[in-house]
């Protein structure tokens, strides 16, 4: 007890020479000595209670380094927080190569290459969550069947008079205008869009109705920018 009482009367010493800033003496700012406090506290219950226990300096010793390395690993972590975020972001992109790492200051959204040598892409259109395939090669973007009914829109309402050129073959498809869609934070609006027949296309793809707006987009051998 009487070690938790001496750690009460540290802090409220701590707090005086916060507010008196003496902390520029040793050249400490006064957010810095404000930051000593949770560590001293920390270290003098440790200390009291093995104290309290009676345990060998020795053993003291390494629990006080164990706590003061604890405490350098989460100062270090939150000081480098956004720079640990990014990796993070690089990390899973790597792992699932749909998400997109978004560099906020520039607008570019960057995508992984997947399996298959194809560049995935993770969309929202009307809010909806529909994987896409990117692909310079259709005139606008094309959304399958059951993406197209994920995405709200009515389909019994379509009349499939466009014919279009897929994996699988000819096939015939309605046209649209999508009122959102959204890829690695770059939205667009009102943007026109084919909906392919049930069955005459497996994954939707992202095509040029999207892409022309964009300020570029670059492709190299296993990453995919789009700059908006």
């Amino acid at each position: 007890m009487a070690f938790i009482g001496f750690a009460i009367l540290i802090a409220v010493g701590m707090a005086l020479v916060i507010s008196s800033d003496a902390g520029q003496l040793i050249g400490l700012t006064q957010d810095q000595t404000g930051q000593m406090i949770p560590l001293i506290l920390v270290l003098i219950l440790v200390a009291s209670g093995m104290f309290g226990r009676r345990i060998k300096f020795s053993q003291m010793l390494s629990g006080i380094a164990l706590w003061v390395g604890f405490f350098a690993v989460v100062v270090t972590g939150y000081s480098y927080r956004y720079e640990l975020g990014d990796i993070s972001q690089k990390v899973w992109s790597e792992l699932t190569p749909g998400i997109a790492v978004v560099d906020a200051n520039s607008q570019v959204a960057r995508f992984r290459k997947g399996f298959g040598h194809t560049f995935y892409i993770g969309s929202q259109i009307n809010g909806a969550k529909i994987s896409m395939i990117f692909d310079t090669g259709a005139s606008a973007v094309v959304l399958t069947h059951a993406d197209a009914i994920a995405a709200g829109i009515n389909i019994n309402k379509l009349r499939y008079t466009i014919r279009v050129q897929t994996a699988n073959g000819t096939g015939k498809a309605a046209g649209v205008t999508l009122d959102e869609i959204n890829v690695g934070g770059i939205i667009r609006r009102n943007i026109r869009a084919f909906i392919a027949e049930q069955g005459a296309l497996e994954t939707s793809l992202l095509g040029m109705s999207f892409l022309q707006t964009l300020e570029a987009y670059t492709v190299s051998k296993d990453s995919l920018e789009l700059h908006g």
